[in-house]
Parts: structure tokens; C-alpha cells; sequence
């Protein structure tokens, strides 16, 4: 009955979504495409009260007859007499993107509005279409182009992007954007987080141009479990039929021609034998090419199967270890967000140089850029979304929000070879309505995308000396994967959780997601002293001989790679707003752990060679 209601209502919102704000769903490979940056200095008015939203009784200005009146006009005094409280001209400028937080002091912990405006020159021409697309903004955003609204989105870690085909001018324009990082119990995530709350436009911006009937989607894959079966779909944004479409891979001599269908779209399958099949080894690309008369598209493609059968994850028909670590979208180094590829490049070089074939992107979707560097990297990915802790399982709109966020990180990575699980969510406590939340986000990846393996990570309880779980939601996924921290939050000194043994109702394979304690980087003492590496050292050894202990282990993501903020650490000197479970500090300084950690994955790749 829950499952039917949720359906009905969800049904009405996204009708009321698309008669309000009428947009195609997310664009594949935005990269791709003819796009003008609009990164760069964006001039910021901070507006805690929200007077550039609201009159003085609270009714929002964009809502009014005229439609006019808040900050967003982005107006400025024409004559001496002009009375108007505000100007972005005068006001300071931020970096895009980027987070507030890391660029101005007095916004450190803010949670609250913050206005953004650019101006940019453009060129719109007849016959084109225009789109303004975010990369991410953290976390509720309202965009306005020359005064006027293109619409809403919620959720601060996917895309999104608004049709401006008729809104752009030639010459000077000044898209403004509202944005607000508040905490509220009905969003996803919940208030109730472990990480900094980075607030700001924290991805690129593009004024991206389009031919009319361009190419929204398309996915290039192989067929699961077949390593020479691909399928080929496309579609475009307007159902336009009879289009020419050409998908060609020069390298493998592949050359296809298509033409759409009633709706718009290409929907093939074709073997191809002579495929070399990425992997952590050969983290083998192919450069693809999808041309239309009017567009054309170049994209980096990797061809790999994963599955799980019985206790073991295959990946291209072979058994794999996943020698894996956990690690936040955040550059420990430098305050903030990860700014870059370079930065993004350093993370993932780190867990390569601790020979990690895979990394957990907790807790939410990361950068676009750093699923693209795994690509060619080499390095395995688990891609989260953030159904984080406490949600409101019982809200229909807190899940219409989850189930969108899911569909956009999984529309955008789809055709990324390095992804190997899309995870649904971390840590949600046992209920009814929780298992049918969860279950249906389930059924919405495995709908979207049913080459990959899904996931969470699960709930799990002790009896005495036994760690058991049988969470239910372990029926629908095909990992059974939890977080333990057997020697930090319970279970007596490290040299103690050995004790520990397990009781796992699934014949599945068993992906440890999280595991670790705290370690100040520098601070030596004996291995029973919470804080020092040498307790973190001891934990570590522990850990593995107790996980060890799992026959169907076929891999681990320890908690984490760095330390990272989190206003929920408090300790002046020890965590100092630091959570400090990372095997490499602030500084960059490799903990005693990570060496644990290396020489245990080095034992896993002899084993799994």
C-alpha cells in the first residue's frame, strides 16, 4: 500500500516539475559539447534574513504580479534619488567553483542564503538552442537570467541545467543565482551529517549551444555478463524521427549507421570481438565518436562486465579482491572542495600508491571529472548518493528528491567503465517505511542501469561476540556490505575486537564499506592511547585478522583516505573540527595505518593475481 501511494504522489510532483520548470533530463557528456565557460569571479551578496527573496511579509518577490523586485533584477541606480539596498557591482566576488566556506572567513560555518550574479557576453543565433548547466550547487538553488526565472533545483552534488533559448540576449547578460546550504530534516541528505556543509556553486558552469533535435543521452556498453556484446542507445531531446546518426570507434575499424525512431531514439545491440576489456591493469579506453548532421560528439569509452555470483564479484568473468578506501570530495590540504583535476588526480593517486583497485565516493555523488580520471586511472568506483542516517522515510517529496538525485548520478556515469556499484544509501536505520523507501530506489537503478552492481551499506547489530546482520534490504541488493567499527565506538581496545566473529544471513559476496578509528598525525604513544597512530596502527592489524575471518570477504573501503573537516568533531586537541580517521593527515603525512593498509592490499593482489 506505501509503495502504491508513494507512486501516485510521486507521479503528481513530477507533473507539477514539468509544468513549472520544463527541462530535458540531465545531458550526457557535457564536456562534449560547444559550451562557454562561466566559471571565474562571481560577485556575492550574503543575505541571512533573505531580503533579496522576501518583502517584508515574506512573500516572495519572484512571485508577484511584476514578477520584480528582489535581488535577482540585479538593478542599479539610475538617477541620485533611486532608493535600492543592494548592488552587486560594490559587493565582494567569490570563485566559481567553489564553496563559500574556504573564501571568506565569516562564512566558515554559515548555513543560510547567499546571492552569486555573473555577467557574461553572448551570441544566441536563430536556429540554436541555449541551456545554462551547473555542475552542483550546495544545496537549494533559484536561477534567474536577466531578472526572470528559469526555476528550482534541490540536491547539492548532480547537474542540472535550464533552457534559455529565449531568454538570452545579445550582448551583456546576468544570470543570478539564490543559493541556500540550510539543513532541513525533509532533505537529502537529512541535518544530521559528518561533513563540512560546503555551500556555494561548487562545479562548473556552461552556457552550453545546441542544434535543434540534438542528442540528450546515449549509453555505450557492454551487455552484462557477455564481454562482446555492446548495445548502443541514444536518444534525443525532441522526439524527431528519421535523424542520421553515426556511431564510430576508429581504433576497432567500427563504423554504424543509424537513423531514429518515432521517438527519437536507437536502441541496438551488436557483438564485437575483438574488445580489450578495462580494468584496474588495462584501464583501456576506446575514443567513440557519435555524429549527427548537426552535432558531433567524441566521448572515451571502457568496455568491462561486473557481476556477482555466488560469494565472489567478477569482474570481466574473473574473480576480483576490491582493495578499496573510502574518501570525501574535499582536498585536506587546501580548504574546500576539490577545485580541480589536479586536486582530484592527487586523491586518487594517493589510494593508487597504497595499491587500491577501487575507492567508495561517500557519501554523495562526486565531481564528473574524478569518475572520468578513475576511467583512466584504473581504479574501481562505488558512487553514492546521499539517503544518509535519519531521512524521512515516510515524506513523498524527501523521496522524489532521493529518487532524482539517483537518476542523475547514474544518467550522468552511466558510461563510465569505472563504476562498478551505484550505492542507495549509508547507515539508515531498520523500519517498514525505510525498507520500502530504499527497496524502490533499488528498483529505480536496477530499471535505469542493469549492468552494475547495487548496493548499501547495510545496517548491522551484535549479540555478545557476534556481529549479525540480516538487515532485510539485503534481499534486494547484491552485496552485502556494512560499516563496523569494532575497536573506536565499541567492542574494548584493538587488541580485543579479535574476539569478534560474524553471522551474515546472505550468500552474497561481503564488502566491508567502513572500518577505522581516529589518529592525530605526530602523535606517538603506545598502542592502547586513543589518538595515536600507533592505537590507529594496532586497529588496523586487528581489523583485517578479524575480517579475515569472513570467507565471502571479497573486499574493503576503510574509513578514509584523509582526514577531513566536520563540525561534529570537537575535541580542541585532537579533532579541532577534524575528523581524523584518515590514514594521511591534513598535511599530507602518511599515519602508520596506511602502511598496514598497503601491505595487507599487496597480500590481496598476490592472492587475486
Amino acid at each position: 500500500m506505501l509503495k502504491s501511494t508513494y507512486r501516485i504522489i510521486l507521479i503528481c510532483l513530477s507533473l507539477f516539475t514539468s509544468m513549472g520548470y520544463a527541462q530535458v533530463s540531465t545531458i550526457q557528456n557535457i564536456q562534449g559539447r560547444n559550451i562557454q565557460s562561466l566559471n571565474g569571479k562571481w560577485n556575492y551578496i550574503i543575505d541571512p534574513y533573505e531580503n533579496g527573496y522576501y518583502d517584508y511579509r515574506h512573500q516572495p518577490f519572484d512571485q508577484t504580479k511584476t514578477g520584480m523586485g528582489g535581488f535577482f533584477d540585479d538593478r542599479e541606480q539610475k538617477d541620485k534619488s533611486e532608493l535600492i539596498e543592494y548592488s552587486f557591482n560594490g559587493s565582494p566576488q567569490m570563485n566559481v567553483p567553489g564553496d563559500w566556506n574556504s573564501q571568506a572567513e565569516k562564512l566558515e560555518l554559515y548555513e543560510g542564503t547567499v546571492w552569486l550574479r555573473k555577467k557574461f557576453d553572448a551570441k544566441p543565433e536563430k536556429g540554436k538552442k541555449y541551456y545554462i548547466y551547473f555542475g552542483a550547487v550546495n544545496y537549494e538553488a533559484h536561477v534567474y537570467l536577466n531578472g526572470k526565472k528559469l526555476g528550482v533545483h534541490k540536491g547539492g552534488f548532480t547537474p542540472f541545467q535550464f533552457d534559455v533559448t529565449n531568454k538570452l540576449k545579445i550582448g551583456e547578460n546576468s544570470v543570478v543565482v539564490k543559493v541556500d546550504n540550510t539543513r532541513k530534516p525533509d532533505e537529502i541528505p537529512t541535518t544530521n551529517t559528518d561533513w563540512w556543509n560546503y555551500g556555494g556553486i561548487t562545479r562548473d558552469v556552461y552556457l552550453a549551444e545546441f542544434p535543434d533535435h540534438f542528442i540528450s543521452d546515449y549509453k555505450l556498453q557492454l551487455v552484462k555478463g557477455n564481454n562482446n556484446l555492446i548495445n548502443f542507445s541514444l536518444r534525443l531531446a525532441d522526439a524527431t524521427a528519421g535523424q542520421e546518426i553515426t556511431l564510430s570507434i576508429p581504433e576497432l575499424k567500427l563504423e554504424k549507421k543509424y537513423k531514429t525512431d518515432g521517438e527519437g531514439k536507437i536502441d541496438d545491440e551488436f557483438t564485437w570481438n575483438n574488445l580489450s576489456l578495462w580494468s584496474p591493469e588495462n584501464p583501456k579506453l576506446y575514443e567513440a565518436n557519435i555524429k549527427s548532421d548537426k552535432e558531433n560528439i567524441n566521448d572515451k569509452i571502457g568496455f568491462r562486465t561486473i557481476e556477482a555470483k555466488g560469494d565472489s564479484i567478477l569482474l570481466n568473468n574473473k574473480s576480483v579482491f576490491l582493495r578499496g578506501i573510502s574518501l570525501h570530495d574535499e582536498n585536506p590540504l587546501i580548504a574546500g572542495r576539490l577545485r580541480s583535476k589536479g586536486d582530484m588526480r592527487m586523491m586518487l593517486q594517493w589510494a593508487k600508491d597504497m595499491n587500491c583497485n577501487y575507492v567508495r565516493l561517500a557519501h554523495y555523488p562526486h565531481n564528473e571529472d574524478m569518475i572520468r580520471l578513475a576511467d583512466e586511472m584504473g581504479l574501481m568506483v562505488w558512487a553514492e548518493v546521499p539517503v544518509y542516517w535519519t531521512i524521512n522515510w515516510t515524506n513523498p517529496a524527501t523521496y522524489a528528491n532521493a529518487k532524482q538525485q539517483l537518476t542523475d548520478l547514474i544518467l550522468r556515469d552511466k558510461n563510465r567503465a569505472s563504476v562498478v556499484i551505484w550505492s542507495v544509501g549509508n547507515e539508515t536505520p531498520l523500519s517498514d517505511a525505510r525498507l520500502s523507501f530504499m527497496s524502490n530506489l533499488v528498483e529505480t537503478a536496477r530499471s535505469l542501469d542493469d549492468t552494475r552492481l547495487i548496493a548499501a551499506a547495510l545496517e548491522v547489530h551484535r549479540e555478545g561476540n557476534t556481529m549479525v546482520l540480516n538487515d532485510p534490504l539485503g534481499e534486494k541488493i547484491d552485496l552485502v556490505s556494512f560499516n563496523e567499527y569494532a575497536g573506536w565506538y565499541f567492542g574494548g581496545v584493538p587488541s580485543e575486537i579479535t574476539k569478534f566473529d560474524f553471522n551474515i544471513k546472505y550468500n552474497k559476496p561481503v564488502v566491508i564499506s567502513e572500518f577505522g578509528g581516529d589518529a592525530l598525525a605526530g602523535f606517538h604513544a603506545d598502542e592502547n592511547t586513543r589518538w595515536s597512530e600507533e592505537y590507529q596502527e594496532a586497529l588496523y592489524k586487528n581489523q583485517i585478522t578479524m575480517l579475515s575471518k569472513i570467507k565471502s570477504l571479497r573486499g574493503i573501503t576503510p574509513w578514509i583516505l584523509t582526514d577531513f573537516r566536520s563540525p561534529r568533531r570537537q575535541h580542541p586537541i585532537y579533532q579541532n573540527f577534524w575528523n581524523r580517521k584518515g590514514l594521511i593527515s591534513e598535511t599530507g603525512e602518511k599515519k602508520k595505518a596506511y602502511f598496514v593498509l598497503k601491505n595487507f592490499y599487496n597480500q590481496m593482489q598476490e592472492k587475486y593475481k
